[in-house]
Order: structure tokens, then sequence, then C-alpha cells
């Protein structure tokens, strides 16, 4: 028995990514176009939608942008059909879209604590439930979703945000426990702390040249002794995607740097 590379490959593929217009998303949608899928990413404004596309287009990704609603049945299915239309059946689904809100719990008013939930937990449900059935009808599929390190621990002020990533690790295993003999694979991926412009602030040096307190706190907690970059993510996802894990089912690969592995330096 020989292994063959092209398992790796996406050739032909099409990759619905949620909320891609930048960030993560935007670095997974790159790492599939190299591999040879075909990109097709959401967002929920046409600000962020030309500008999406024209950083596409400057790495030479012929994408495809749609402006939609992930919280919205009507908007998904509506989304799907175009993607369907323009692409093809969609092959690859990852539900990167969502939102953070660090309020202390007590101080959360309930509707900001179900917005978090709708966007992080129901959002997904709903774009996994509009693709399913090509996928069960084109006999082969891939549902990624972006989970946390808070799929796992709790911390103080996103009592919100935990409960969504929980709840989506759970329906991680779900979607595998019910599509797994449709040859479908549902998995996640828990991105540890990544270098992004919105965690910029945290990661600046202080006057004095010493580091921000929370970019201590991350580096001292992380083996590898660094925050994650968003192309850390990017081999991750095109295993994921490809059909080198059609035996990998609803499991959850935390690209952390350690954390979760670590209970941190002794005082």
């Amino acid at each position: 028995m020989s292994f063959d590379m092209n398992a790796f490959r996406l050739d032909g593929k099409v990759a619905w990514i949620t909320g891609a217009a930048y960030g993560i998303g935007f670095a997974m949608a790159e790492a599939f176009a190299a591999a040879g899928a075909k990109i097709a990413f959401n967002c929920r404004d046409e600000k962020h939608l030309t500008q999406a596309l024209s950083d596409y287009a400057a790495k030479g990704i012929d994408a495809k942008g749609y402006i939609g609603d992930v919280t919205d049945e009507a908007q998904v299915a509506e989304m799907v059909k175009k993607i369907e239309a323009d692409l093809g059946t969609i092959d690859i689904l990852v539900n990167n879209a969502g939102i953070i809100r660090r309020v202390p719990m007590c101080e959360m008013p309930a509707e900001e604590y179900r917005k978090v939930i709708d966007i992080d937990l129901v959002a997904p449900f709903i774009c996994a439930k509009a693709v399913i059935p090509g996928m069960i009808a084109k006999g082969h599929g891939k549902i990624i979703n972006i989970c946390s390190m808070m799929s796992e621990l709790g911390r103080e002020t996103v009592s919100a945000y935990a409960a969504a990533k929980g709840g989506l690790k759970m329906l991680t295993r779900n979607i595998c426990s019910e599509f797994g003999e449709q040859n479908i694979q549902c998995n996640g991926i828990g991105p540890g702390y990544i270098a992004t412009p919105q965690t910029a602030p945290l990661r600046q040096r202080q006057p004095d040249g010493s580091r921000h307190p929370f970019d201590q706190f991350i580096v001292a907690k992380t083996p590898a002794a660094r925050w994650g970059e968003a192309e850390d993510l990017m081999g991750p996802a095109v295993f994921l995607a490809s059909d080198a894990s059609n035996f990998v089912n609803g499991h959850i690969l935390y690209v952390d740097g350690g954390i979760l592995a670590y209970i941190g330096k002794q005082p």
C-alpha cells in the first residue's frame, strides 16, 4: 500500500467559508484555493464584501462573495442556492462566522447573551442543515466548525462565548453521529490565541518596552511561547477538508501551541 499525496488536494471542490472577509476565515480560504478549491464566502454588508473581494483578488483568488446573515434560515437557503448556481454543489462548509462579547456574566443582558449564541451556535446549525442534503446527494461532504479553547475551558467575562463554543463542540459530534454513514465528516478546529488585527492592541509593547499584561499571560501559558498566526490554521483546515481525513469524524483539532496540554510554569 502506498500513500497518495494528492489526497490533500481539493481540486474542483466547492468550499463555502462563512465570515471569511478577513482573519482566520480568509487564511483558510486562501489555503483551500491553493489546494485547488473554488471559494465562496459571505459577509453581512457591502463595504466588507467589496474590501474582501479586493483582498482575494490581490492574492490571485477568484472568490465569489455574497451578502447574507447566517442566523437567518431564508437568507442562508438563498445563499446556498446562489453558490450552487455559480460554482456547483457545496463540498466543504466552514462555519467560521462568530462574535465574542467580553462582559461579566451578571452584567450581561440576556439579549446580548442570546445574540452570541445565535451567531456562534445557531448559525452553524442553520448552515450545516442547508448544505447537508446536497452533500448526501453527492455522496460526500466536509463540515468544519470553528470551535475554541473555550469549547473546553471557562474564563471570566466570556460566559456566552464559552457556552456557544461548548455547544458547537457537541453539535460537531452530533452531525458526525447522524450523517457519518452518508460519508459526511464533521470536525472542529479550536484555535488558540491568534495574532490578528483584532488582538493587536493586546500585543503592543508598553511605553517601558515590556509586554502587555495579557500578552505576558498568553505567552507564559503557551508551551510554544508565542501567539499563533492565521497561517498556523491553514494545514489543519486543508487536512480536515480533504480526502486525507475521510476516517476522521467528530474530532476537535486544537491548534493552540499546546495550551490545553499545559498546567503552566511553577511560580
